[in-house]
């Protein structure tokens, strides 16, 4: 295990080059686990993540898959075993009959919906986001640029994707890391929702693609932008104009493209452009 991180293992690989070359080099690789989620002792799903926060990641899950409000969660109890991590979140009776998105299948690192049985269920409605905070422009690149310098184990393996969560004025107030883009974005909105900030008042910026269940996870944390530095799909487009999700996408250091509700960046209406 690499001691600069605890969920990083050195390894060791032979690159060849087109010029004949081969040597051997080593590298950090980031772990990843299997984690099983149960709500009340009853399993729901097993998903393949970086073994930290993994308290941060059972309360997003609950609250972005829509199982309960963060407030019904009563207790969060995680167990370390042999063949992975078992984490429990105990709800409170009020919340236990809501039903939850039902899975069969373990969910992969890559994918948000692994082992989801019905379409009803893969695409469900996605929750308004009522939030009247603006933004700028200038504040998306500034949550860019300090992204960059938050991501210690990103830094080391260059195999994890981060979350962040940002203020008004572009200032990254959390950040979290894993494997799994979903993963990261859920222990995000656990940590947040953990540490009493207030989703509404600020941004998610997140250092992958933006498939519509992004801007779902998003919607349902409160928060009424998310920026990503990869493409969205047309689905993602669509439910954030829906929602009331400012989508900002294609995000990089010379600027950034935004897909829907660019009136809340003070920008003009995309049809006019």
């Amino acid at each position: 295990m690499s001691a600069t991180h605890p969920t990083v293992r050195a390894r060791q690989g032979l690159q060849w080059r087109t010029d004949g070359a081969c040597l051997t080099i080593g590298r950090e690789t980031p772990r990843e686990e299997a984690v099983g989620l149960s709500f009340n002792g009853r399993p729901h799903t097993v998903l393949m993540a970086t073994p930290d926060d993994l308290e941060d990641l059972a309360l997003g899950f609950t609250v972005t898959e829509g199982v309960a409000a963060f407030a019904e969660v009563e207790a969060v109890t995680h167990e370390a075993t042999d063949q992975g991590h078992l984490v429990d979140i105990v709800l409170a009776p009020s919340a236990r009959a809501r039903r939850a998105r039902p899975r069969t299948l373990e969910g992969r690192s890559s994918c948000g919906l692994c082992g989801v049985q019905r379409l009803a269920d893969a695409v469900r409605p996605t929750p308004p986001v009522l939030s009247a905070q603006r933004f700028s422009p200038q504040a998306v690149q500034l949550a860019l640029a300090e992204l960059e310098d938050r991501q210690p184990l990103g830094r080391l393996t260059r195999a994890t994707h981060a979350a962040a969560l940002a203020s008004a004025d572009g200032e990254v107030l959390l950040v979290r890391e894993d494997v799994g883009r979903h993963n990261a974005l859920d222990k995000l909105a656990g940590a947040a929702l953990s540490l009493g900030l207030d989703p509404a008042r600020a941004f998610v910026v997140v250092t992958s693609r933006c498939s519509f269940e992004m801007v779902e996870k998003t919607a349902r944390l409160g928060s009424p932008m998310i920026v990503a530095v990869s493409a969205p799909t047309d689905l993602a487009i669509a439910r954030a104009e829906a929602a009331g999700v400012t989508l900002v996408a294609l995000a990089r250091a010379d600027g950034h493209t935004v897909f829907s509700h660019a009136d809340r960046l003070g920008l003009r209406a995309l049809q006019d452009a």
